[in-house]
């Protein structure tokens, strides 16, 4: 069993090394290296566990990988993965903050990486190819995951995420449920813990009247100011790292001014360039923060602290709480029925993401053959994702 939860480790550390492309790519890698490659779960586990990280609040590829992790070895493993998964990308980020001033590499370091993004829309477009010839096998599905396009397409807005989330599981909950299935259920808080309940959410119920309470009492710890925001955000960003950037935009350049837009845009253009979480791109936020207010280094050092803290503690804690009893949890009919809703909106969520990152990528042969080649290689071949991805650095530094 150690030997399994260190080798699941190296397969964390791996995934996060590798993981450029946004939520939809990650779950693909997921599927090929947590799946494919060795079977810690299923792939129906895998995307039950990726539906529950969808209606929750909070990083949804991080929440999943946690999830992996605490079915593999428990509470210990999770936090571990947790940190793997998480503090290399923070603290580059957290870097990038601290001598944004005097980074000269930027211009070498996004040159380097130019075919990256090909690759990238390559690994969605084969996620959303995989999920999709898998899930989509009814009239509803398609319907469903039709409408998640053109909505998310049109929309443009944060929060038709959670929105076309949650109407996709009452439609198919509501239209694939037959009356004699509904009548057979299962206690869902039989096997619950009320005391562990309680703890979960008490922990989340503290911080958040604790963030409000020193937000509108104290003007003058805006260290604390800072956890409460992304605390905040934390509980309601629904969707993952595609919905963080435009609540952050809106948040800590328009409306509190703690960033200039392209201090903004360029950070957030240096975070797409490395692997890991879209959510570390926080780190960043809560150092230039803290930079842009006469703090020292050490001061920078703790707002990227506090950003991370903040934002992933409230998906952490409802990914821990829900799991230990999902298994319970999806028995019931109607809830098993939604997943099949959620599941085919994530699809479409995963072509308009392909779709809308299209848009600002060169079309050139080199760029479409890229994504076609990527495509056809994790579609027809045993090849992991590692190696396509360092294919492509390579193919940066001696190309370009």
């Amino acid at each position: 069993m150690r030997y399994k939860k260190v080798l699941f480790l190296k397969d964390v550390l791996g995934f996060m090394l590798t993981s450029f492309g946004g939520p939809q790519a990650h779950l693909a890698i997921l599927l090929n290296d947590f799946v494919k490659k060795r079977p810690y779960i299923t792939e129906q586990q895998l995307m039950e566990l990726n539906a529950l990280s969808q209606i929750l609040p909070g990083p949804t590829s991080t929440q999943t990988l946690i999830g992996i992790a605490y079915k593999v070895g428990g509470v210990g493993l999770a936090i571990l993965t947790f940190l793997i998964w998480v503090l290399p990308s923070a603290a580059i980020m957290c870097f990038v903050a601290i001598s944004y001033n005097t980074y000269k590499l930027k211009t070498n370091f996004v040159d380097i990486l130019i075919y990256i993004q090909p690759i990238a829309l390559g690994i969605v477009a084969y996620a959303a190819y995989n999920f999709g010839k898998k899930i989509l096998t009814t009239q509803v599905t398609w319907v469903l995951a039709i409408c998640a396009v053109a909505a998310s397409l049109i929309l443009k807005n944060a929060y038709a995420f959670p929105i076309l989330i949650l109407l996709g599981g009452i439609v198919s909950s509501a239209i694939e449920t037959q009356p004699e299935e509904d009548a057979l259920r299962v206690k869902l808080f039989t096997n619950v813990n009320p005391k562990k309940v309680a703890y979960f959410v008490g922990i989340l119920i503290l911080f958040g009247a604790l963030g409000a309470i020193v937000n509108r009492t104290s003007f003058y710890s805006l260290p604390i100011r800072l956890f409460e925001n992304f605390y905040r955000n934390g509980i309601l960003i629904f969707g993952g790292g595609q919905v963080l950037v435009p609540l952050m935009f809106t948040e800590f350049v328009e409306m509190k001014h703690y960033l200039t837009d392209t201090e903004f845009l360029s950070g957030f253009a240096i975070q797409q360039a490395i692997p890991g979480p879209t959510f570390s791109f926080t780190s960043y936020l809560g150092a230039m923060t803290l930079a842009n207010n006469g703090y020292n280094l050490w001061g920078q050092i703790m707002g990227s602290i506090i950003a991370v803290l903040g934002i992933n503690l409230p998906g952490f804690i409802l990914i821990l709480f829900i799991v230990p009893f999902w298994d319970d949890l999806k028995k019931i009919t109607r809830i098993q029925k939604s997943l099949i809703g959620i599941n085919a909106v994530a699809v479409g969520f995963m072509i308009s993401a392909f779709l809308l990152l299209l848009q600002p990528t060169q079309i050139n042969y080199i760029n479409i053959g890229l994504i076609a080649t990527t495509f056809l290689i994790l579609n027809f071949t045993k090849i992991k994702t590692p190696y396509i991805i360092l294919g492509g650095i390579l193919l940066g530094i001696f190309v370009r």
